[in-house]
């Protein structure tokens, strides 16, 4: 599923969001650079974890899948290695969990997202 295109109102918004957050980062951090990197590197990685989840999670869930899959490659059905193999999201709105991911040869799973014009 392609992402949703926001509007140029909701673009505007999002960037009026992110000005905030930028204002009271540089706020909080006041003349301290290495706070100020500290700072915005704690706010990009918590970010990133509300869309993908933690490592850990994703880790957790990869082995859920392997285990389901008896190993197999969820696009060629071929067998796969756990390390090295990916979690593929059906729909990304819905985040990584169970019913919503499966799990991919790294090969297989560019194949796939340009095959749908996404990569």
């Amino acid at each position: 599923m392609p992402s949703r295109k926001l509007t140029k109102h909701e673009a505007e918004k999002a960037d009026a969001i992110l000005e905030r957050v930028k204002a009271d980062i540089t706020r909080e951090a006041g003349d301290d650079p290495v706070l100020l990197f500290a700072l915005r590197r704690r706010t990009f990685i918590r970010l990133m974890y509300w869309e993908r989840s933690t490592p850990a999670e994703r880790r957790k869930l990869q082995k859920l899948k392997y285990a389901e899959q008896h190993g197999k490659c969820a696009i060629c059905g071929d067998e796969m290695e756990m390390v090295g193999s990916e979690l593929d999201r059906f729909d990304p709105v819905l985040g990584y969990n169970p019913l919503n991911v499966q799990l991919v040869h790294h090969e297989c799973h560019v194949a796939d997202q340009a095959d749908k014009g996404y990569a």
